[in-house]
């Protein structure tokens, strides 16, 4: 399925997942999307997998370049290897959180480790970007990794938050952020029933797997639904079911994005792809083969 949809009560729309190819392998891309182009300060969200890659296969995304937003990598099965231009090599597992801060510029890559391809290896996740305000978009490039268990968790009666990023439920994640938003990862087991606090003007929660009702309206699985300011959301799961939310307090202005770019500049993603074109952005220790920029 694919589109939009524009439901009654407390759902302003949903945003149904399109399939992208990535070169051989499958994202259902949700975020940005032409009636909506971003969700407080989240301009792309892509679930990535399940998928079961054979023996020796894997992901193998080549170093490419990113400005004006911070990466957010987050898996529920598999693992990957990050590296970048800053010199990082980190491995990211289910539960963790990359968070990369491009500003002016950086480049990275993101592959399955070696020592999972002999066997074959699955992965599942979720990999959003957060543009950052006009006043931070030129900042010096940042890699953090924060692992599962430096993530707080808030549990009620059939419940589990993972916090990502921002405060949520009396908890407050360890990432740093450039902005008032809000990011969580969240399992429901049926009959299970989640209140969206009305603290942020802009809201999302895209539901990963399972069926909710909100309002009694049922949502399923590959759906974000965006949620209306200051309305009181009540979330019930009719399965076993997961959520990601996301959203927060929109930026001062429009941001234009072309490629892996983002800005609120025209004239910088022009100078961004004479940048890359022209070897600016530092190479990726152990990478060869960059990405060309898109004709």
């Amino acid at each position: 399925m694919s589109g939009l949809l524009e439901p009654d009560g407390p759902v302003e729309m949903v945003i149904l997942g399109r399939a992208r190819d990535l070169g051989g392998f499958e994202v259902r891309r949700v975020l940005p999307f032409a009636q909506r182009r971003m969700v407080g300060p989240f301009i792309f969200l892509d679930q990535m997998g399940p998928v079961d890659f054979a023996a020796s296969a894997g992901l193998d995304v080549r170093a490419h370049p990113h400005i004006g937003l911070s990466t957010v990598t987050y898996l529920f099965d598999g693992e990957l290897t990050h590296r970048d231009s800053l010199g990082t090599e980190q491995v990211i597992r289910p539960g963790d959180v990359n968070w990369m801060t491009a500003g002016s510029g950086i480049a990275h890559s993101e592959r399955t480790p070696a020592a999972l391809r002999p066997g074959g290896t699955r992965l599942y996740g979720i990999q959003s970007w957060v543009a950052l305000p006009a006043a931070v978009e030129e900042r010096t490039p940042h890699f953090a990794h924060h692992g599962k268990t430096a993530l707080p968790v808030v549990e009620g009666e059939g419940l589990r938050v993972r916090l990502i990023a921002g405060a949520l439920y009396g908890a407050r994640s360890p990432v740093a952020t450039a902005s008032d938003l809000f990011h969580a990862d969240v399992a429901m087991e049926p009959g299970a029933r989640l209140d969206i606090p009305a603290d942020w003007i802009e809201r999302a929660a895209y539901l990963v797997s399972g069926a909710v009702t909100i309002e009694g309206q049922a949502f399923e699985a590959g759906q974000m639904m965006v949620l209306k300011p200051d309305a009181r959301i009540m979330v019930v799961a009719i399965a076993t079911s997961r959520l990601m939310l996301l959203g927060g307090e929109p930026l001062e202005g429009p941001r234009y994005i072309w490629w892996n770019f983002v800005s609120s500049s025209k004239d910088r993603l022009e100078t961004a792809k004479a940048d890359w074109r022209g070897g600016r952005f530092g190479a990726v220790p152990g990478e060869s083969d960059p990405l060309p920029l898109p004709e």
